[in-house]
């Protein structure tokens, strides 16, 4: 149960955040808040991560439904097996897509207002608080399935 609250906890923070960028960023000059490292920017992302796939809305639409469907399915199924870290780790990635699911039905594209570059090497490209969290949860899961150890439940 308190894997659900953290996911809409998530989801709700995402949005909040999105509707603030919209708000406040959209049409206006950056944000800048460390100069020439770290500003909030406006951006309307029409494909995928680094701006990929642009204009195919349909296709994340799909996907994203998919892997969702999935991943409630091994969850239903597996709930009892996983550990603390793994139920995290699938909050943290569930939470994150909704967040950018919501805005790609809703909008049409995803609403992106964090820009970090990071020390005047690279220009990281602009993202959300969705995005944190889907990195965050494959992070915990990659993890996961290379290094913690468990023992399985005996049936």
């Amino acid at each position: 149960m308190i894997y659900i609250l953290l996911t809409a906890l998530i989801i709700a923070f995402d949005q909040v955040s999105k509707f603030a960028a919209i708000k406040y960023l959209k049409g206006q000059e950056p944000y800048v808040i460390i100069k020439n490292y770290f500003e909030l920017r406006y951006v309307e992302n029409y494909g995928a991560a680094f701006g990929i796939l642009q204009q195919k809305r349909i296709i994340f639409v799909v996907i994203t439904t998919l892997v969702l469907i999935f991943i409630l399915v091994f969850l239903y199924r597996n709930h009892n097996t996983l550990t603390v870290m793994a139920k995290l780790s699938i909050s943290l990635f569930i939470g994150g897509a909704i967040g950018n699911f919501i805005d790609r039905v809703r909008l049409g594209y995803v609403v992106d207002f964090i820009r970090v570059n990071i020390f005047n090497i690279y220009d990281f490209p602009v993202f959300n608080i969705a995005d944190i969290f889907i990195v965050s949860g494959t992070i915990l899961i990659i993890y996961i399935v290379l290094f913690d150890k468990y023992e399985k439940i005996k049936r």
